[in-house]
């Protein structure tokens, strides 16, 4: 097995000395000519020298890593956010440990442990109820956070969402323009008020009630995913029927395909279908699903970009609630029979 080669074994090689060779590691080029860069570049190539990273960011106090915690890393919102993070990263030196809680604050938890254990320079964060000690007390350290996604009561601290209730708006009254009276809207569960879900759910009482239409608590459900079944038949068993619903995400979506087909109910002929969340397949399926769109990639360029400047820049700032805007594509699960959509 051959040695492992040393930062001596570069200087000898280059004909430098070793702190000259550290600092080209550490990419201070300033007190040194390109010929000896080109020389200390050339020996660790042929050498096929590695750096010891954990030596170096101990000595820099930084690890170049941030971690990222997602509560359910099966919404194609995270997979797209967490994507336009990496971009950032990536582009600044900096790489990314990605954890999935699976909503599960003992998890998140364990993440958050582990991440910290690892010296990550900052979180970003989709938090999940629970964990209200562990954040408060990085904070009031100074520690980088950034939340995504989620407000969560009692923590002051940079978060990136939708406006939620906009998004709402935005679908509630595309459905009444184009004949729908009776809406509901169904989501995930509400147990642990998650921020999207309950602003969601308001959106959609305080636009009903603008357009002059009472809110029919019947027609708001939040489930679980394993008991949507149920509260679909449910739904459906009303005396009054809705004649449109609202998906709150792309999860209770795949919910709501699944049962329509078992059920034979027809989309935008039987019922209209507006989802919030923009799905890869719903300009192809049939009908065509009008969406609420988020700006992800935006969202995700501007949770990293916020926290790499807190950790390049420990100074303690007010925090920033940053909303961003939805947009709707329209599709043909929401044209009804008689009435020209818009």
């Amino acid at each position: 097995m051959s040695r492992k080669m040393t930062i001596a074994d570069v200087a000898e090689k280059a004909e430098v000395s070793k702190s000259t060779v550290s600092q080209f590691l550490n990419e201070r080029f300033e007190y040194m000519g390109e010929e000896t860069r080109t020389r200390v570049q050339n020996a660790i190539s042929e050498l096929e020298y590695q750096p010891n990273v954990v030596a170096r960011s101990l000595k820099k106090k930084s690890t170049s890593t941030i971690g990222v915690i997602v509560a359910n890393i099966l919404h194609a919102y995270s997979t797209q956010v967490i994507r336009a993070i990496e971009n950032v990263c990536n582009d600044n030196g900096f790489s990314t440990i990605i954890c999935n809680a699976d909503d599960n604050p003992e998890k998140e938890k364990k993440y958050i442990e582990t991440l910290l254990a690892k010296q990550v320079d900052g979180l970003i964060v989709v938090p999940i109820s629970g964990n209200l000690g562990t954040y408060d007390k990085l904070l009031k350290q100074n520690y980088p956070i950034v939340f995504l996604d989620r407000l969560v009561d009692g923590l002051n601290t940079d978060t990136v969402l939708l406006d939620n209730e906009r998004a709402s708006e935005l679908a509630v009254s595309h459905l009444l323009k184009n004949g729908y009276k009776d809406i509901a809207i169904v989501t995930t569960s509400l147990v642990d008020n998650v921020t999207p879900r309950v602003e969601r759910i308001n959106g959609y009482k305080s636009t009903l009630k603008a357009n002059g239409i009472t809110v029919r608590p019947e027609f708001i459900r939040g489930m679980e995913l394993n008991s949507f079944n149920q509260g679909l038949d449910a739904l459906f068993s009303l005396d009054k029927k809705p004649d449109a619903i609202i998906s709150g995400n792309d999860l209770t979506l795949m919910e709501i395909l699944k049962y329509t087909f078992e059920n034979d109910i027809e989309i935008g002929k039987d019922i209209g279908l507006i989802t919030i969340d923009e799905v890869s397949f719903g300009p192809i399926h049939s009908p065509p699903l009008t969406t609420i769109a988020q700006p992800t990639f935006e969202m995700g360029k501007e949770v990293a970009t916020i926290l790499l400047k807190k950790i390049k820049d420990k100074k303690i700032k007010d925090p920033v609630i940053h909303r961003h805007e939805p947009s709707i594509i329209i599709r043909n699960s929401t044209k009804k029979e008689g009435v020209s959509s818009e």
